[in-house]
């Protein structure tokens, strides 16, 4: 029999404390994926039997909720806004560079791990719009030349 993984063992621990929350699945979830980043699909039946429900059941919800994640995400998550202020500004002509510039889609992370790409539906910038957070860092009036500008600079910084 293998040892349970570093892992697992987070997971088994974030369910056993708060299984007996009301409504505990979303407590659950959103412990383990506060904690690992994302929801790793090996440990949906964990999370089942933890909770006397069905694999489906909580494959449902996570899968529901565009907030998790059933893949590690990228060393930098980029938050782009969608709101209609964002669009108003040319929000989609961004969106179409970023996407371009990092050869994924929303959901998704560059295959070397740096970045992962996130819809949003308000920063709260609108002011400046078109916007979008990376990390805990707000940027207004988000330009191409900008956004390549504050990607190289990650980049270069690893």
């Amino acid at each position: 029999m293998t040892e349970p993984s570093t892992t697992q063992l987070a997971v088994q621990e974030i369910a056993t404390a708060l299984k007996d929350k009301p409504g505990a699945l979303l407590p659950i979830l959103h412990g383990i994926q506060d904690t690992l980043g994302y929801i790793p699909p090996e440990s949906v039946a964990d999370i089942a039997k933890t909770l006397n429900l069905s694999r489906a059941e909580v494959h449902g919800v996570i899968s529901f909720y565009h907030y998790f994640r059933d893949t590690p995400p990228g060393k930098h998550t980029i938050n782009m806004c969608l709101a209609e202020s964002c669009q108003a500004m040319g929000s989609k002509k961004l969106e179409a560079h970023v996407k371009n510039t990092l050869g994924i889609d929303f959901h998704e992370t560059t295959a070397d791990g740096k970045f992962s790409l996130e819809p949003v539906y308000c920063l709260g910038n609108c002011a400046c719009s078109p916007a979008m957070q990376i990390g805990k860092d707000i940027y207004g009036r988000v330009s191409p030349q900008l956004f390549d500008d504050v990607i190289s600079a990650l980049g270069a910084g690893e």
